[in-house]
């Protein structure tokens, strides 16, 4: 497996580029498939006084799903620790979860005989909440931002995917998410599934139908 190691704002040593190769046995063991593992350091430094701290991301690519996590501490090798301490459980969770679905069918599935779900929750939204969606009614609060907040809020897009709520659950699962976007399969529905207690999970779907791909890769 191929690693790549990039720092930003921080420079990368040779102690650290050994502990990653050290550390990173045990991602190789749940995930013996995998063919890269991106590293990426972030440096930060905050102006209100708070004490600089360090973002580990690591990024698993392979022939599945892209699987990902980080952590953040003000000592980048214990940031190192606590990002592959959070892969090592969502590979583990989800070798588990393949095993155990083999013998024991559990979760979400797909009755072919009455065309219905089964285990899983499905919360449609309601008339109220669509209507003020459709008719732009719902309030949004229009406050002067401040000059500087602690608050970041982080922004990515991603290409539209046409999956089944079971395929959804299992990229949720890999991903370490408690949520994942994407448009189900059988309906053009954008849809969310979502973690509840135990191993049980939930979907919510809007009523209108996404754009077919072809449209989007026009």
């Amino acid at each position: 497996m191929e690693t790549s190691i990039v720092g930003v704002g921080v420079g990368i040593t040779d102690r650290f580029r050994t502990v990653v190769e050290e550390k990173i046995a045990r991602v190789q063991t749940l995930a013996p498939r995998a063919q890269q593992l991106d590293v990426k350091v972030t440096h930060r430094v905050y102006r209100n006084g708070r004490v600089p701290d360090e973002t580990v991301e690591l990024t698993l690519i392979g022939k599945g799903p892209v699987v990902r996590a980080e952590a953040t501490d003000g000592d980048k090798f214990v940031a190192l620790d606590l990002a592959v301490d959070k892969m090592s459980e969502q590979l583990r969770r989800a070798k588990e979860k393949r095993v155990d679905g083999r013998h024991h069918p559990r979760g979400a599935h797909f009755e072919k005989g009455s065309g219905s779900l089964e285990g899983i929750d499905v919360v449609p939204a309601s008339v109220d909440v669509l209507h003020a969606v459709a008719t732009g009614s719902v309030p949004v609060q229009n406050e002067e931002e401040e000059a500087y907040s602690p608050v970041v809020i982080r922004t990515k897009s991603f290409d539209a995917e046409w999956m089944t709520v079971e395929e959804a659950v299992d990229r949720m699962e890999l991903v370490g998410h408690d949520f994942f976007l994407f448009v189900d399969v059988r309906s053009d529905h954008p849809s969310v599934v979502y973690r509840r207690k135990g191993w049980d999970y939930g979907v919510i779907a809007l009523a209108t139908q996404a754009p077919p791909s072809e449209a989007l890769a026009s």
